[in-house]
């Protein structure tokens, strides 16, 4: 593995900084929260590398062929003779050039943690002709799938000479219970048009074992990945078992989730497609809400944990009169509720629009009706249906409490909104995603996922992106904007929702807030 890593100086994978002998510094080690204890030992644990400088400048390094298979040979990147880069200034990457984590720092502060920047290197470390690959999605459906299926076939195809693509049908369970298919260009040249996947996907079903067979029973030696948190799980299941059984496999994750609830990258694709089809959405609930008297409209969008698609939804919309996510606890009764809000905007404006993501308030519908913690197959927890338990609580409290008759009109389109092809901006991003796991496994990379990372394309470690989950931050000026647009209460002033809120985080320390199974 050439690696040019002069300005890195290795310290130990735990990243904790190394004290030399010279030094007269003296560190007393503060107390780790919980999740930093959790990180140290997932990184730990992971093969990635850290490597650290005394000016604080970190590299979070993926896992490269070479770490185990000292001895394979490398060849020249057949994108030396391509035409289409034969204009580029710089077609190759820099082993050198990394994308930090953070780009607003302090003066004084130190550089902080960066990662390998993603892009085709000047060697390789197949031979085009000996590749056999294979792609698989796994987990719910999201806008642009098929996108990166397509990109990941003719970007193998087109820039490197790939032939030998395989498709896995079904999700992970597709590699040990169902047949696969030949991918190539013309077959895969129109399903970016599509919503779903064309490979059909499934939730569950990992085995780590069975599916590395299969793998190896076929001689496949690139394997990319698309799913979620659960999903990018099994990819690092699969590329340690490889590692084990000393094969030469790249395996490549590209994060998928529709909440954008992946942590380090910028947002995850089909968010953008996702945040523009739920302006239909909204726009129908205020149209209907604005014919009647008294309308009230709740429209129910996408974020089990992450409110992202309901915030940005609303302040794209400026017709929501209120945004209720699952990382800002609301309440119904008293002063500066909820029933006390709607009941002010009926009077200044005849109707009101309620934006409400799907895990917003699910304490408050578990203790109104007797439910089992069902989960599926993926390990994740069955939400119950917040929107109509909202809906059905305005009315009853208008109705029979303020005998006030409302019109109420609930809008679901949870599944429409998954179900479409990806917007051009989304096409763009899933490209470029799929084009970085391809240079990043032909360049023997494995084990890694991809992402953007302020703006830029980077190799991340698998454990950073399933370690936590991306939220809305309450004390960040987008949440701020949201507040001032709607104007609606924060709800953060009742002293029963403080509790609830400290309940919320014993119940999120215990659950972890992920996902159990793969």
């Amino acid at each position: 593995m050439e690696l040019s890593v002069s300005f890195f100086a290795v310290r130990s994978h735990s990243c904790v900084p190394a004290v030399t002998a010279h030094s007269n510094l003296k560190f007393q080690r503060k107390p780790l929260t919980l999740r930093k204890r959790r990180a140290i030992r997932a990184r730990a644990s992971d093969p990635s590398q850290c490597q650290e400088t005394g000016n604080g400048f970190v590299l979070e390094d993926v896992p490269h062929l070479t770490n185990f298979l000292p001895d394979l040979p490398s060849y020249p990147n057949p994108l030396q003779k391509s035409q289409a880069y034969a204009i580029v200034k710089q077609t190759f990457v820099s082993s050198e050039d990394v994308v930090a984590e953070k780009i607003v720092v302090q003066k004084d502060s130190p550089r902080g943690v960066h990662f390998r920047r993603a892009g085709p290197r000047e060697k390789v470390y197949f031979k085009s002709e000996e590749v056999r690959a294979c792609v698989v999605t796994c987990g719910g459906l999201c806008p642009g799938i098929n996108t990166v299926i397509r990109e990941i076939v003719c970007g193998l195809n087109g820039m490197y000479g790939v032939d030998d693509i395989l498709g896995i049908e079904g999700g992970y369970r597709g590699f040990y219970s169902k047949n696969t298919f030949q991918l190539t260009p013309k077959f895969v040249n129109d399903i970016h048009k599509r919503g779903g996947t064309f490979l059909q996907t499934s939730r569950g079903g990992h085995d780590t074992h069975k599916i590395v067979d299969n793998i190896q029973d076929r001689g496949i030696n690139q394997v990319y990945i698309i799913g979620g948190d659960g999903t990018q799980k099994g990819a690092a299941l699969i590329y340690q078992e490889v590692e084990k059984r000393g094969l030469q496999v790249a395996v490549a994750g590209i994060p998928k989730t529709i909440d954008n609830d992946i942590a380090v990258i910028d947002k995850s694709f089909g968010f953008d497609t996702a945040v523009e089809e739920a302006q239909r959405a909204i726009n129908a609930a205020h149209v209907e809400v604005e014919s009647v008297e008294n309308g009230v409209g709740v429209v129910k969008l996408m974020g089990r944990y992450s409110g992202f698609i309901a915030m940005y939804a609303t302040l794209a919309s400026r017709d929501v009169d209120c945004c209720l996510i699952p990382e800002s606890p609301f309440y119904l009764e008293g002063q500066g509720g909820l029933f006390e809000f709607v009941e002010q905007r009926l009077k200044e404006n005849g109707h009101v629009v309620i934006v409400l993501a799907e895990g917003a308030g699910q304490e408050y519908v578990a203790q109104s009706m007797y439910t089992v913690d069902e989960k599926d197959a993926s390990g994740n927890r069955l939400l119950l249906d917040a929107g109509l338990w909202l809906s059905q609580q305005i009315k009853d409290h208008f109705t029979k409490i303020q005998k006030m008759a409302v019109n109420m009109k609930y809008i679901d389109p949870t599944y429409m909104i998954r179900a479409i092809p990806s917007n051009a901006s989304d096409n763009i991003y899933c490209t470029l995603l799929a084009h970085s796991a391809v240079h990043g496994a032909m360049a023997g990379y494995t084990g890694f996922t991809v992402g953007p990372v302020n703006s830029r394309h980077a190799y991340i470690p698998i454990s950073r992106v399933t370690e936590t989950q991306n939220i809305v931050k309450l004390t960040d000026r987008m949440w701020a904007r949201l507040l001032a647009s709607t104007n609606q209460p924060s709800f953060l002033n009742s002293d029963e929702v403080m509790l609830g809120k400290v309940d919320r985080a014993i119940i999120e320390e215990i659950n972890n807030r992920k996902i159990t199974s793969i």
